[in-house]
């Protein structure tokens, strides 16, 4: 009935205060801890899970460098094993792998030792596949709480590919047991009693501090049997053989919590704009920055993507990317995506350079023809659409397209506009040229992860008008055909299957009471829906498109006491476009409008027209199935509890029988029960509280009361979902793969010839997770999935080396692989270090 109290603190180094004002008081802690720690008033102390809280404070504070690292060399001090404590849902497991990375990178150069916990305090849930990463870093433990089932404090963790920790569930912070040294007695034996309710047998384990939390000297006498000061992995030591091998709990741990043990499901949706920036960076870095810089050799470039990854891994922490933080916060945030973003491009534009693909556009303006290339991140073939602007010289236009064998290539014109180009680089002088810039579009042949030419034919005359659209309901491309409804909502009819599904993208607007981290639905909720106002039909060589303008009539805001949605109202007019592309199987739908209306929830509905129980979701490297639910769960009666909200995070991918919907960046999904079963992805959710204490749904607050007005998100909108019918698991996870990172163009420096098609990296039978740089210089990484159920054989070519099997923090763990393919099992990953 021990009990092992372990001092800490928790840093949530960006919050309901911006980052400088948390990184001083940061600070000052670590001055303090450093004394309490050299007077023995502490014996250890646990400076969170992050190593980034040791860089920040020496940021300001470089003379507790020496003091630091001799505490953490005699084990007083303790980090990581984290870089920075991440949501783990909302980013890729790409992004938590160079998360561990950094963190030993980091801790090697501050000659720091890394806990060897898998320490994941206060994430909103855990993923499925936490186990496989801490796994794949040598860690076989596991510190968590929300969505951990709230009736077992410790218990087995079992990832989908069979990957398993122990794990234990911290229950709730209790700072205050120990804070008050009169009473700590008391608080203690109180402590224990709770505890063991849940866990008769004990050891137990008391966290000893909370958020932003200086610690005090324990109360004298603590050991006197009935505490012990321990360390996480002391504790863990404990109790490993105390856990019965049959008390597994597999997959996502999203269990409705205990006693202030929320999930808060709802910040899967706040300022979706975050999200959208964060999907689309990670894709740069691992879809195309790091293979190119591996492909182009480019060892020099390895300080900027590390850079870039910094950048990225700075927004990862839950109160950063759950945009559950004060404004000032996501305002800096947006700023941190736009220079990983900068870095990545940068990276991508020198690596093409150095591949012979000069994508700047210095010189004279082309007269006769302009040289496109199209890159494949993907190491398999790729068909699928591209748009491109071409510049030419004024008073030139397009006359056609070919592709590298000579062969034409159907395209259409989306736009032309007289425009200045500006080119100046290293070895550049700084000009700016008169263009007419031709926006096309096309859908390309591209070869396994490398690419091929395209040659715009470019004539005298005047600039090319834009093909008009022509009133109308409906489109037909190949056995498809497109229908919109008076409600903006689409029926789409396959004629080869006679299958038809309306009400696909029917966009229902609801109220939310709610505050950045839980929808809350008022009392007296109204449910909007838009009405057309007209519809065009754009019938191309390329492409049919239907473009659709919509009046969704909605109230205003709330009424002052927050009960009902306002009766002011405001009509925000939508633009939803719905594509459907030459020989590609996959309805393009998206979504543009600007947000003017506050508290509010708007979600696309795709139903189905078979029956259905379960809907399956892809996770970091896997799919999970989920149970349909309602819309919300019963709204709790007692203080301190939350109601299940239905959403879900994914990663890009959403199935139900006979259905597929690809919405990468949109990570919060409903399964929704019904005679038509849906799936409801919610673009845009809008609040005005970082937390508020009166809400239905949570019966008490979750942070503090504090006003977040740019959280109502008053700007543009955007969202892009792929829809495909059908739900088998390879060819869906493919289709999402190609959705995340679809085909990029450009056009090549005038004077270039277009390339011949020139392939790269191929992978037949499974996906290429990660190809980059390995850490330490020797060489790259290549890792496989397989996101299925079935196992599979995956056959690798055009790898420059051996390719030897390692784990994810990239050691060795097998011999050089040889035969004629490589095994994964279900939901399996592999990695392999290729060396010259």
């Amino acid at each position: 009935m021990t009990v092992h109290v372990v001092s800490h603190t928790h840093w949530d180094r960006e919050w309901y205060r911006p980052m400088e004002s948390f990184r001083a008081r940061l600070a000052e802690l670590v001055a303090r801890v450093c004394d309490q720690l050299d007077a023995g008033e502490l014996r250890r102390f646990h400076l969170d899970g992050q190593t980034v809280t040791a860089l920040d404070a020496l940021a300001v504070r470089p003379d507790l460098a020496d003091r630091i690292r001799a505490h953490a060399a005699a084990g007083r001090l303790h980090v990581g094993p984290w870089h920075v404590l991440a949501d783990n849902q909302l980013v890729s497991g790409e992004n938590l792998v160079r998360n561990l990375l950094a963190a030993r990178r980091v801790a090697a150069d501050l000659g720091l030792t890394l806990a060897d916990v898998g320490y994941c305090p206060d994430a909103f849930g855990h993923p499925a596949d936490l186990p496989r990463v801490l796994r794949g870093f040598g860690l076989d433990t596991a510190l968590v709480w929300r969505g951990a089932p709230p009736h077992l404090a410790r218990f087995r963790w079992r990832a989908p590919d069979g990957s398993e920790v122990l794990a234990v569930n911290q229950g709730y912070y209790e700072p205050e047991v120990l804070w008050d040294a009169a009473s700590a007695a008391d608080r203690l034996a109180a402590f224990r009693d709770r505890q063991a309710g849940r866990d008769a047998d004990g050891p137990y384990l008391l966290l000893n501090g909370g958020d932003h939390l200086a610690p005090r000297p324990l109360p004298a006498g603590l050991a006197d049997g009935a505490a012990v000061e321990s360390t996480l992995a002391g504790y863990f030591a404990a109790i490993r053989d105390a856990v019965p091998a049959e008390r597994v709990v597999t997959g996502e741990l999203r269990h409705p919590g205990d006693w202030l043990t929320f999930v808060l499901a709802g910040t899967l949706s706040t300022r979706l704009y975050l999200k959208q920036a964060n999907a689309a960076a990670e894709t740069l870095l691992e879809a195309w920055a790091e293979p190119l810089t591996v492909r182009a050799g480019r060892a020099h470039a390895v300080g900027l993507l590390r850079h870039a990854w910094d950048e990225l891994l700075q927004n990862a922490p839950h109160d950063s990317i759950c945009g559950c933080s004060v404004d000032e916060v996501h305002r800096e945030n947006e700023v941190r995506f736009d220079r990983a973003r900068q870095a990545g491009e940068h990276l991508v534009e020198r690596a093409l350079l150095d591949l012979g693909l000069d994508t700047r556009l210095a010189g004279d303006p082309v007269t006769e023809a302009a040289a496109l290339v199209v890159v494949n991140p993907h190491a398999a073939p790729v068909t699928g659409p591209v748009v491109v602007d071409v510049h030419t010289a004024p008073g030139h236009t397009l006359a056609g397209l070919v592709d590298a064998d000579g062969a034409p290539v159907p395209f259409e014109l989306r736009e032309t506009e007289p425009t200045p180009l500006f080119c100046a680089d290293l070895d550049i002088l700084p000009d700016t040229r008169d263009t007419l810039r031709h926006r096309v579009a096309f859908v390309a042949d591209a070869p396994a992860g490398g690419w091929t030419g395209y040659t715009a034919t470019v004539v005298p005359g005047a600039p090319a008008a834009v093909p008009a659209g022509v009133p109308g309901r409906s489109v037909t491309r190949g056995d498809w055909t497109l229908t919109v409804a008076e409600d903006a909502s689409f029926t789409l009819t396959d004629s080869a299957t006679g299958r038809t599904l309306p009400g696909l993208g029917r966009l229902v607007d609801v109220g939310d009471a709610g505050d950045t981290y839980t929808y809350d639905p008022p009392r007296r909720d109204e449910t909007v829906t838009p009405v057309v106002r007209e519809a065009w039909v754009h019938d191309g060589p390329a492409a049919s498109r239907l473009v659709v303008r919509a009046d969704l009539d909605v109230p205003a805001g709330l009424t002052a006491d927050r009960s009902a949605r306002s009766t002011e109202r405001v009509v925000l007019s939508l633009t939803v476009t719905a594509t459907l592309w030459a020989g590609v199987p996959e309805l393009d739908w998206r979504l543009e409008f600007d947000n003017t209306a506050d508290d509010h929830r708007l979600q696309a509905h795709f139903p189905t027209d078979a029956p259905a129980t379960d809907w399956t979701a892809d996770a970091h490297f896997s799919l999970l199935t989920r149970p349909l639910k309602a819309a919300l769960g019963p709204l709790p009666e007692q203080r301190g509890y939350e109601a299940d909200a239905g959403v879900a995070p994914v990663r890009s991918l959403a199935t139900l029988p006979g259905l597929a919907v690809l919405a990468p960046g949109l990570p919060e999904v409903q399964g929704i029960a019904g005679e038509r079963p849906s799936l409801a992805v919610t673009v845009l959710r809008a609040v005005g509280w970082l937390s508020r204490p009166d809400l239905r749904a949570r019966t008490a607050g979750a942070g503090p009361q504090l006003p977040t007005p740019e959280a109502q998100c008053r700007r543009r909108i955007t969202a892009a979902i792929g829809v495909r019918l059908d739900d088998g698991e390879s060819t869906v996870t493919t289709a999402a793969a190609h959705r995340r990172a679809p085909l990029r163009a450009w056009q090549l420096r005038p004077g270039a010839v277009a390339p011949v098609a020139t392939p790269g990296l191929g992978v037949d039978g499974a996906q290429v997770s990660a190809y980059k740089p390995a850490e330490d210089g020797d060489g790259a990484v290549l890792r496989l999935v397989n996101p299925t159920s079935a196992s599979v054989v995956a056959t690798v070519s055009g790898l420059a080396g051996t390719p030897v099997e390692c784990d994810l923090a990239e050691r060795p763990v097998g011999a050089a692989v040889v035969g004629d393919g490589i095994t994964l099992g279900p939901f399996a990953t592999r990695s392999f270090r290729v060396t010259g």
